[in-house]
């Protein structure tokens, strides 16, 4: 008996978000969404992932997230079987079943099982996954003004030179630890830096600094971001001067202006960094500029896809 209780408690659906998931040929109901304990996704974190974003029932820049997972995965030598208008009608459908007008849509391919658990990674089958679940922001927009205070860890950011910073990867040891870091310290969350003390990325986000000759943002040692992209586009598309080039924490400190950039958030003000007020330790101009025209670019065609079109 107590076992029987045990079992249901633990696979109440209370505990999910509202949400729906696509594995194995169909729509099932996120709580259903499992893989086995031998899948190597599981036991080697062997996978690639992607996350797209619903808002308003619109999805923003899904074919760059698309593209993105596909060289992810071919990269990871697991090539996604699953061709890209299929994919779309996928992720469209677990928004469509989840009922979400703002959605959080992710798709995942695990190198999967061999027969026998064979150790030879060769052997195994991909294992495809999608779900969507509602809109999670890094920073809430009530918080906007006040903006992240993020602390730079002591922790290293796993090389480049090991695992290539361009797949899209959950190796999040590193991050998280970070994380648990800047929590005790009394921050928000945590940016990591290279062996060379170069300030790298944070966990899901990437950075910008904003000083006198125009925007920063890490060249190298990063997952080179969609939201990071949309920014260098946006900037271009405003004139606004930018540089890929190595930031240290001597530079982020002393810049006019930080911002985070992710799937979960967009464009988020960073004000403080160890605790210290970044210009005037509210979010700045060329922050509030880039924030609001890429909301604005949610309601444009040429950015975005509608849910319902995907279907048809």
């Amino acid at each position: 008996m107590f076992f029987y209780n045990f079992r249901r408690q633990n696979l109440n659906e209370d505990i999910f978000p509202n949400g729906a998931a696509w594995m194995s040929g169909k729509f099932i109901k996120l709580s259903e969404a499992r893989i086995p304990v031998l899948d190597w996704g599981f036991l080697r974190s062997d996978a690639t992932y992607d996350v797209a974003h619903v808002w308003k029932g619109r999805f923003f820049c899904l074919d760059k997230h698309i593209d993105r997972f596909f060289k992810s995965a071919e990269k990871l030598r697991m090539p996604c079987l699953i061709n890209r208008n299929k994919l779309k009608q996928i992720l469209a459908g677990c928004v469509k079943n989840a009922g979400l007008e703002n959605a959080y849509v992710e798709m995942i391919q695990t190198r999967g099982m061999s027969q026998n658990f064979d150790r030879d990674p060769r052997k195994s089958k991909p294992r495809f996954i999608a779900f969507a679940v509602p809109f999670g922001w890094i920073l809430k927009p009530e918080e906007f003004e006040k903006g992240l205070d993020v602390a730079v860890s002591n922790i290293k950011r796993i090389p480049h030179s090991s695992i290539d910073s361009t797949i899209k990867n959950y190796h999040w040891l590193d991050l998280v630890i970070g994380m648990f870091d800047a929590y005790d310290r009394g921050h928000n969350t945590a940016l990591l830096t290279d062996e060379e003390n170069n300030v790298l990325e944070g966990p899901g986000f990437n950075i910008f600094s904003v000083d006198e000759i125009g925007l920063g943002t890490p060249d190298r040692g990063v997952l080179e971001g969609i939201t990071r992209q949309t920014v260098i586009d946006l900037a271009k598309e405003l004139n606004l001067p930018f540089n890929l080039k190595q930031l240290s924490l001597q530079k982020l400190i002393s810049s006019k202006e930080l911002f985070a950039t992710s799937t979960a958030g967009g464009i988020m003000p960073i004000t403080k960094i160890n605790g210290q007020s970044i210009g005037t330790g509210i979010p700045g101009e060329i922050t509030r500029k880039l924030h609001k025209i890429y909301w604005d670019k949610h309601t444009d065609p040429t950015w975005t896809s509608s849910v319902e079109d995907l279907l048809k």
